[in-house]
């Protein structure tokens, strides 16, 4: 009989969100908007260091409306990380802007130099970059004292990628607190969720009115529809804010819980020849960050360890355990191959090295014994 699976990061939901569904659902705010949705943004906002929130439909939705907010479009230039999922450079070519793709350093975040080496270029041609949109790593916020200066001296605006840092912080500073303004995801997967969903995170009430007018299909103050710009439905319902205030809630328990899994597979591996953890609190650019342990990977050195992360990963799913290769860089996806890239091979060597293994705040003690049963199985077989 086929055991359970276990998967990378699932939601982790108690009785409080199905207590705080149900009060939203009796108080008939169904559809779609209503109080749940305002406390929301009010607490998100708070804990995020922000002044203002608006809550969307994904992250995805939050890049999109910040760019069209900031007049991002066609021709325009972001220049963005290359380690990251899809969603943040499809957002780029949603409003026609051309993304410029740079690698990480070994923090797997925006390298600093190769933004400067891009930037300065992009000068030089007489194409300088619009926005800046550096993505915090697998919940690891970036070194923005460096990128914001950078950004600020070539005439860009910082737009932070915060879809998988909630709770994580630099310099003492809160993930989603940097830049004009910042997005975060809320998707099933991510440190918290509201099922789908996201927020746009910014200081600058005015941004945040535009983007609240461009996910309500932008319709005009008059007592019909009217519509003199292109608008969006984006907005997240008040059934989905309630399940959101739950987990933000519950979220500093819930990256402890995150925090020990990592703790844990850094015992499971010291020791092993070529395997090293990946995304510690601290890193190679030597800012004062505190990761909020989305995922917990791993780098395998195929050469010292005598095996591959996806001969791990391979074997982990034969036995019904969820785990994923590091993000494939952009400039190496067939979509946005063709874009330009300012690279050093820095991604993709993580991306061949890296696995991500269960880290769930939901993750049972049944579970990663499992896991571990399993992965000392792997390495006995590789010794």
């Amino acid at each position: 009989m086929t055991q359970s699976r276990i998967f990378l990061s699932p939601p982790d939901v108690t009785q409080l969100e199905e207590d705080c569904i149900v009060r939203a659902f009796r108080s008939g705010w169904i559809a779609p908007l209503g109080p749940e949705v305002a406390s929301f943004e009010s607490e998100l906002a708070e804990y995020s260091g922000r002044s203002h929130a608006v809550a969307l439909s994904s992250g995805t939705a939050a890049l999109h409306l910040a760019l069209v907010v900031l007049g991002v479009g066609q021709g325009d230039i972001v220049v963005t990380s290359s380690l990251t999922f899809a969603a943040t450079t499809n957002a780029i070519t949603y409003v026609g802007a051309e993304p410029v793709l740079v690698d990480c350093d070994e923090t797997g975040n925006m390298n600093p130099d190769l933004l400067e080496e891009a930037l300065s270029q992009l000068e030089k041609e007489g194409r300088p970059a619009k926005v800046v949109l550096p993505v915090d790593m697998l919940g690891k916020v970036v070194d923005h004292a460096r990128i914001d200066e950078i950004a600020s001296r070539f005439g860009a605006v910082v737009l932070s990628d915060a879809a998988e840092s909630l709770g994580a912080t630099r310099d003492g500073k809160p993930a989603g607190s940097f830049g004009k303004a910042a997005a975060v995801s809320f998707n099933g997967n991510k440190i918290m969720t509201t099922s789908g969903g996201g927020a746009l995170l910014t200081d600058d009430e005015e941004f945040a009115k535009r983007v609240l007018y461009f996910s309500t299909q932008a319709k005009q103050p008059v007592p019909y529809y009217e519509h003199t710009e292109i608008g969006y439905n984006y907005r997240l319902s008040n059934l989905l804010a309630a399940l959101g205030r739950a987990q933000l809630s519950r979220l500093d328990d819930m990256l402890e819980k995150r925090r020990q899994h990592r703790l844990h597979y850094k015992e499971l591996f010291a020791g092993v020849p070529g395997v090293t953890m990946f995304g510690e609190p601290s890193g190679a650019d030597g800012g004062d960050t505190r990761d909020n342990f989305w995922l917990s990977s791993i780098l395998v050195n195929e050469a010292e360890a005598g095996f591959t992360a996806d001969q791990l990963r391979v074997y982990l799913e034969e036995l019904n355990i969820e785990s994923r290769l590091i993000w494939k860089p952009m400039h190496l996806q067939p979509v946005y191959s063709h874009r330009r890239a300012f690279v050093d091979g820095t991604s993709e060597r993580l991306f061949s090295e890296g696995l991500s293994l269960p880290s769930g705040s939901a993750l049972t003690e049944a579970d990663r014994a499992r896991v571990d049963e399993a992965v000392q199985a792997f390495l006995k077989a590789h010794q």
